[in-house]
């Protein structure tokens, strides 16, 4: 009698029937737009479509701290694309053909230039105003930790937190697999973080920008409520190098921007001045709303 405990893969697979789990009704193993949807453009050269997941708090982290160190030409217009098939719009596809935030176009030249993917965005913008990312011997290990992130960071979310938050049923050995990975890179951080105060040694880059929304958020507890599960209060160096980067004031406006959950005080869904965080996050956009006459 067969096991129905035990799966045997069929010779060919085929997709007949939903993934289960949080995002299956938006899961299909096909590119390409469902939908024609024109994406908006607004006043600032900058056009970023994402949403304030770790991926898209990267990219506005990184555009706050330009602005922070007096760069103008990083004003931007921050549009919020949720992922419940927004993203497979035409135009959100034409930008990113790969159908996952965040996306940015560049106009400030005579053609303009689509960037997708993180890591590019963060890459693009460094050299654009020459800032954040090192230009001397420092260059490589700045980069060689973005890349890390860039690799290490799908084990995180499509390993670990799948099966451990998403899944629609719990496999022990599939989160047994992903928790070692992840404490394993949980101890790579901190033991680097060690003796140096960032990734790429004295300086904050890039590579800090990378990495702190996702190991960062996982230090604190705040993703997939899996703190306790892996013990991260134990990696004390690097909850010293998280605590540091949160109190940045230019974070701390990063990752309010195009978020959609939590405190509504955190939360700017669309960020189009810097006027805004002070004008149009959703408790004060409810209290006009629910203001008499």
């Amino acid at each position: 009698m067969t096991d129905p405990s035990v799966y045997t893969p069929p010779k060919i697979w085929s997709w007949n029937k939903d993934s289960g789990g949080r995002f299956a009704s938006i899961n299909r193993p096909i590119a390409g737009p469902t939908h024609d949807k024109e994406l908006p453009v607004g006043r600032h050269p900058l056009q970023l479509y994402s949403l304030a997941t770790p991926n898209g708090v990267k990219v506005t982290v990184m555009l706050e701290e330009l602005l922070a160190l007096g760069h103008r030409g990083a004003e931007y217009d921050a549009w919020l694309i949720r992922i419940d098939g927004n993203q497979f719009g035409s135009g959100f596809v034409a930008v990113n053909p790969n159908s996952k935030i965040p996306a940015l176009m560049d106009h400030s030249g005579p053609t303009p230039i689509r960037i997708f993917e993180s890591g590019a965005i963060l890459v693009h913008l460094a050299e654009k105003f020459g800032a954040l990312l090192p230009t001397d011997s420092r260059r490589a290990e700045c980069l060689s930790w973005l890349f890390w992130q860039m690799g290490a960071a799908p084990y995180l979310g499509g390993g670990f937190g799948h099966f451990y938050a998403y899944a629609p049923t719990k496999i022990e050995y599939a989160i047994d697999r992903f928790a070692m990975e992840v404490k394993r890179q949980l101890d790579v951080l901190d033991r680097r973080l060690a003796d140096n105060a960032f990734l790429a040694g004295d300086e904050y880059s890039i590579a800090d920008i990378a990495v702190w929304p996702w190991y960062g958020g996982l230090a604190k507890g705040l993703l997939y409520e899996a703190g306790e599960f892996l013990q991260v209060q134990e990696y004390k160096n690097l909850q010293r190098w998280t605590d540091a980067i949160a109190q940045r004031p230019a974070v701390r406006r990063g990752r309010m921007v195009n978020r959609t959950w939590g405190d509504p005080a955190s939360q700017l869904h669309e960020r189009h001045d810097a006027s805004d965080f002070e004008t149009k996050t959703q408790d004060k956009l409810e209290e006009k709303l629910s203001a008499p006459g």
